[in-house]
C-alpha cells in the first residue's frame, strides 16, 4: 500500500480555504491558550482536592479559591478548545479523521466524561462553600475523569501519526474491528509532559494570585505571602520535574528525527531554561516575580506547542505529507468574514478581561466609564450583527 498516496486521497477533494500556513500558525496559538488553560484545571483541581484533605485554615482558603477557579477554567478549557480543534481538522483531516473514527467509542463518550467531570468539580466547589463534610469524592472523580480526558486525547492524538498501523489496527486478526472502543497507541513520556507540565504552571498561577490580589485590603496577607511562596516552590519543582521528563520524551522519539537540533525545539528550551532562572530567583520574593515569570511561562508554553508542531511535520514526512502542498482554494470572502470577526472578538474580549481584571483588584466599585473599550465593544458588536444579517438577506435573495 502507498501510503503517502492514500494519505492524499483522504484529503478534503475541496482543498483549503486559505494558505495552509495560516491554518498552522493558527492552530499553534490556539492550541497554547487552550493547553494552559488544561494545564490550569488538572493542576487546580488536584490543588482544589488536596487543600481540602490537608485542612488546616490557609489549605482550606486555597482549596475554595481554586474549587472557584477551576469551573471557570474548565469552561475556557473547552471554548478554547474548539478552534484548535478545528484547524487541525483543516489541514491534517486525514491523519486526524481516521484517528477518531479507530477510536470512535472513546471520542464520542469524551463529551459525556467532560461533563461528567464539569459536573463533580462544580458539585465540589458549591459543596466546599457550603462547608459540608464528606464531599472530597466529588473533586476525587472529576480528577481522575479529567485524567480520562487526557489519555483518551493523547491515545487519538499519537495514534493519528503512524498511518502504516492503521490497517492492522482496524482488521484486528482474522476479522474487522468496528467497536472503536480500543486506543491503540500510548506514549507515557509524551503525556507526562502535558500533566507535569500543570503543576508548574498552577505554581505561577498561585504566584500570580498572592500577587493579584496584595493591593485589597479585606485580603490578609499572611496568607497571600504564604501562596506565593508555596506557588513559588511548586512551580520551580514541577519545572524540573517537566525538563526531566522532556528529555525521557526527547530520547524516546526516532532517532531518524534528531530532534535535539531543530530550531524550534532549542528555542522552546531555552525559553525553559529562563523560566526555571527566574522562578529559582522568584523563590525569595514571590510577588515580585510573578508577572515576568507568568510572562516567559506563556513564551515558553508557545515555544513548545511549537516544537510540537515540528515534531508532527517530522512524523507526517515520513510519508511525504506537508501541509504546505494541500490543494488551495482561496475564498476571499469567508477569510475576511473569519479575520473581521476575530479581530472584533480581540476587542471584545479585551473589554472583558479588563472589567474582570479591575473588579477583582479592589474592593470598591468599579467605575466603567474609565475603560475606553467599552464604547468600542458595542459598536463592533452592533457592526457585526449587522454584517452577518446583511450577508444572510445576501444569500437568501
Amino acid at each position: 500500500m502507498d501510503i503517502s498516496q492514500m494519505l492524499k486521497s483522504l484529503q478534503d477533494p475541496m482543498g483549503v480555504p486559505f494558505y495552509p500556513f495560516v491554518f498552522q500558525v493558527l492552530l499553534v496559538l490556539t492550541f497554547a491558550l487552550h493547553i494552559i488553560f488544561v494545564n490550569l484545571v488538572i493542576g487546580g483541581v488536584f490543588m482544589s482536592v488536596y487543600g481540602y484533605f490537608k485542612k488546616g485554615n490557609y489549605y482550606r482558603a486555597l482549596s475554595k479559591a481554586f474549587a472557584k477557579a477551576s469551573t471557570i477554567n474548565f469552561s475556557l478549557l473547552i471554548v478554547l478548545g474548539v478552534a484548535p480543534l478545528l484547524f487541525m481538522q483543516v489541514i491534517y483531516d486525514p491523519f486526524w479523521y481516521t484517528a477518531n473514527v479507530l477510536s470512535a467509542a472513546w471520542m464520542v463518550g469524551i463529551v459525556f466524561v467532560l461533563m461528567a467531570a464539569f459536573s463533580f468539580a462544580y458539585v465540589f466547589y458549591m459543596k466546599l462553600y457550603k462547608d459540608r463534610k464528606h464531599i472530597g469524592v466529588w473533586g476525587v472523580a472529576a480528577f481522575l475523569l479529567i485524567l480520562l480526558v487526557g489519555v483518551t486525547m493523547h491515545a487519538v492524538s499519537y495514534q493519528a501519526l503512524f498511518p502504516e498501523q492503521w490497517v492492522n489496527w482496524y482488521v484486528g486478526g482474522s476479522k474487522a474491528d468496528l467497536s472503536g472502543t480500543i486506543l491503540h497507541a500510548f506514549q507515557l513520556p509524551r503525556f507526562l509532559h502535558f500533566i507535569v507540565a500543570s503543576f508548574a504552571i498552577t505554581g505561577i498561577f498561585m504566584m500570580l494570585y498572592a500577587w493579584y490580589f496584595k493591593e485589597r485590603d479585606d485580603m490578609d496577607k499572611s496568607y497571600l505571602a504564604w501562596v506565593g511562596k508555596t506557588g513559588a516552590k511548586m512551580a520551580v519543582t514541577f519545572t524540573v520535574l517537566q525538563m526531566v521528563v522532556g528529555v525521557w520524551w526527547l530520547l524516546s522519539l526516532p532517532s531518524g528525527f534528531q530532534f535535539y537540533r531543530n530550531p524550534v525545539f532549542l528555542t522552546a528550551g531555552v525559553l525553559v531554561v529562563l523560566l526555571l532562572l527566574v522562578l529559582i530567583e522568584a523563590q525569595s520574593n514571590p510577588q515580585k516575580y510573578a508577572l515576568p515569570a507568568a510572562g516567559l511561562a506563556l513564551i515558553g508554553v508557545l515555544g513548545m506547542t511549537s516544537a510540537r508542531e515540528a515534531l508532527r511535520m517530522l512524523y507526517v514526512g515520513r510519508y511525504n505529507y506537508s501541509v504546505y502542498t494541500y490543494k488551495l482554494n482561496l475564498s476571499y470572502g469567508s477569510t475576511a468574514l473569519f479575520a473581521v470577526t476575530f479581530l472584533m472578538g480581540i476587542v471584545i474580549v479585551s473589554y472583558l478581561l479588563s472589567v474582570v481584571f479591575k473588579m477583582g483588584r479592589s474592593s470598591k466599585p468599579l467605575d466603567l466609564s474609565s475603560l475606553r473599550l467599552r464604547t468600542w465593544s458595542v459598536y463592533l458588536m452592533i457592526a457585526w450583527i449587522l454584517i452577518m444579517i446583511g450577508i444572510g438577506v445576501a444569500i437568501a435573495s
